[in-house]
């Protein structure tokens, strides 16, 4: 069985996180998807530093959905490149693992 990720994804705005969060439950690339409004995040860009308010999305899902899961969001997000983390879930309540598992294979 894969092993349960969360990934970490960010976004222009609210429209665009939206996009990314229904193209990745409805294609079953992510169970769930959380979006949080408002960050602000602090980066080097082509050499100068860059301040900006984006959105945060955090996706469950599993580590053989990465690689499709991460080329879909590539494919329609504003960003040139943007931000796809994953991070391995270490410990993971068992009755949401099968929450989890189904809803990405149903």
């Amino acid at each position: 069985m894969s092993e349960p990720i969360v990934v970490f994804m960010t976004a222009a705005n609210g429209e665009e996180a939206a996009r990314l969060a229904d193209m990745l439950v409805g294609a079953r690339l992510a169970a769930c998807v959380q979006i949080l409004p408002e960050i602000e995040s602090v980066y080097r860009w082509k050499g100068a530093i860059r301040r900006e308010s984006e959105v945060l999305l955090l996706a469950k899902s599993t580590s053989d959905k990465f690689e499709e899961l991460d080329r879909e969001v590539r494919a329609i997000h504003s960003y040139e490149t943007p931000e796809i983390v994953a991070l391995p879930s270490s410990a993971i309540s068992e009755p949401y693992l099968k929450w989890l598992n189904e809803s990405l294979t149903h």
